[in-house]
This record gives structure tokens, C-alpha cells and sequence, in this order.
């Protein structure tokens, strides 16, 4: 999985944080997060804060 994944990152994030609310988050621990993913495998240094917001986007539309 890589940084382009935004959406399969979103659905995995939401499966294992049911009760975070997407809208609440800090986009250090969403990177953080996003790392410890199992099966990701980009570098860490390739994130930039347009691909957490993407993320952070998609996320919210799983949630709602």
C-alpha cells in the first residue's frame, strides 16, 4: 500500500478506529497511523500534508 491508496488507507483507518471522528484528528497522528498500517510499505518521507488531507477527506466519507 502507498500514499496514493487514499481511499483504501480511509476504509482501512475507519474499520480500526470506529469511534474516531475523521473531522477531530491531527494530521501528525493520522501520519502515524497511516505507518503503522499493515501492508504499508511507502516511504514515510514521501507524505506531504495535500495527501493527509486526502486521506482525511475520504475518511469522512466513510464515516458519514
Amino acid at each position: 500500500m502507498k500514499w496514493t491508496d487514499t481511499q483504501l488507507i480511509a476504509e482501512m483507518l475507519f474499520d480500526l478506529k470506529p469511534d474516531i471522528d475523521p473531522k477531530t484528528i491531527r494530521f501528525t497522528d493520522l501520519y502515524q497511523w497511516v505507518i503503522d498500517l499493515e501492508g504499508f510499505s511507502d516511504d514515510p518521507k514521501k507524505c506531504g500534508e495535500r495527501i493527509l488531507e486526502a486521506i482525511q477527506l475520504a475518511w469522512i466519507e466513510e464515516y458519514e
